[in-house]
């Protein structure tokens, strides 16, 4: 008999949620109490899920979908083979599974904490190869309008950029903006930018223990999440205790964590020094572009939250970057990107800019449904590839 919630039951006499089973692939799954023929049930009911792999598969994730959040349908994941899931929505109820050949030879490492600025525990995976020793780091910054998703989504992309064992690869979580969070305090676009610099003295202070070198790092991001990696390059000598404008033209950010036996000073530099590369693929570049995410209406504000105001010249600080955008994505333009590659060329950056044919937005997406699966076969499988490649032009060039 399935548990009721007292406190969850509706107020209407009767009500029920309808739970939807979607048929797994390379896997099966059971499920505790059995659901009625026209799988309706009451509030509060819970759900026992139990997955399997089939051979030469491993489970990914055990999911549900419901209605809701910010792109009309949100996702809760779960890493583990058994998990009770209470009902309180309609819900779409699954298990997907892998190729147990893309993580044979990684390490993965889940959920490690690295600040608590509010409600939320920030957080980060660890995507490194067995036997990884001080590889080059490739962080990543998931996208989601800087108000949804978490790490979780960019695993597919984490686990191809692993592929082949050259890198130890970082999926990080940051805060929502505004009170999205649940946050009394609303959350401000350069404390997400602080998150990101947290997150990554934090894979510095912790490198060693994942195989990855400390000092070699490279930045990649999608939609709001390249907007964040841009941002974390361009404006790490920026990082200071000085306030983000608390007073008149000063812009400095606070990372949520630093390391307790070091220095602001020192972070800044670790940091500034160990970014070597960034990969932004279909983001904005300036705060004009997102105004509406933003509390803040001051244009100074603006600027100092635009990486495209802050590109330093090449002769002083080298950025290199590789730049994605679909060509049938109707929410980042093309001219949003074509501003900042003109802004990287006039600093004399080296950018490579390829449009990816037919794609829309968010192709670098992992989701349960198997629409996005597809999608992400489709087009983030081949310009992982691409964007890995990029990479080892500057981790694994051949000397002259």
């Amino acid at each position: 008999m399935a548990k009721i919630d007292p406190e969850t039951i509706g107020t209407e006499a009767g009500q029920t949620y309808r739970v939807t089973l979607v048929p797994p692939e390379n896997g099966s799954f059971t499920l505790r109490p059995q659901l009625p023929a026209d799988g309706r049930v009451p509030p509060g009911t819970e759900l026992t899920i139990y997955a399997r792999s089939n051979a030469e598969y491993s489970l990914d994730a055990i999911y549900y979908t419901e209605n809701g959040g910010m792109w009309g349908a949100k996702s809760t994941e779960y890493m583990i083979p058994e998990v009770t899931i209470r009902v309180n929505a309609d819900l779409r109820l699954g298990a997907s599974f892998i190729e147990t050949a893309l993580i044979a030879n990684l390490r993965v490492t889940q959920d490690i904490v690295y600040a608590r600025p509010g409600k939320k525990p920030l957080k980060y995976d660890v995507y490194s190869p067995v036997g990884a020793r001080a590889l080059p780091a490739i962080i990543i910054v998931h996208g989601g309008g800087w108000s949804s998703n978490n790490e979780d989504i960019m695993r597919g992309l984490a686990r191809e950029l692993a592929k082949g064992g050259n890198y130890v690869v970082f999926s990080i979580d940051y805060r929502w903006i505004n009170t999205l969070d649940g946050d009394e305090t609303p959350n401000s676009m350069h404390q997400l930018i602080e998150d990101v610099f947290g997150a990554i003295a934090h894979i510095q202070a912790h490198a060693v223990a994942y195989g990855a070198d400390p000092g070699r790092i490279a930045l990649t991001g999608d939609s709001a999440g390249a907007h964040l990696s841009e941002a974390a390059a361009v404006f790490s000598p920026s990082i200071g205790a000085g306030g983000f404008g608390e007073k008149a033209g000063v812009y400095e950010f606070r990372p949520v964590y630093v390391p307790p036996n070091k220095s602001l000073d020192q972070v800044k530099e670790e940091i500034t020094t160990a970014i070597k590369a960034v990969a932004p693929s279909y983001g904005p570049s300036h705060a004009a572009d997102f105004k509406g995410f933003l509390r803040q209406t001051d244009t100074s504000y603006w600027e100092a939250v635009s990486p495209i105001r802050r590109v330093p010249e090449a002769n002083k600080r080298k950025l290199p970057h590789f730049i994605l955008r679909g060509s049938n994505d109707t929410l980042i333009t093309e001219r949003m990107v074509q501003e900042y590659v003109e802004e990287l060329q006039t600093k004399g950056q080296e950018v490579i800019y390829q449009e990816v044919p037919e794609a829309g937005h968010a192709f670098f997406d992992w989701k349960p449904d198997a629409q996005s699966r597809a999608t992400f076969e489709q087009y983030g499988v081949p310009y992982a590839a691409k964007m890995k490649a990029f990479f080892d032009t500057i981790f694994y060039k051949t000397p002259n």
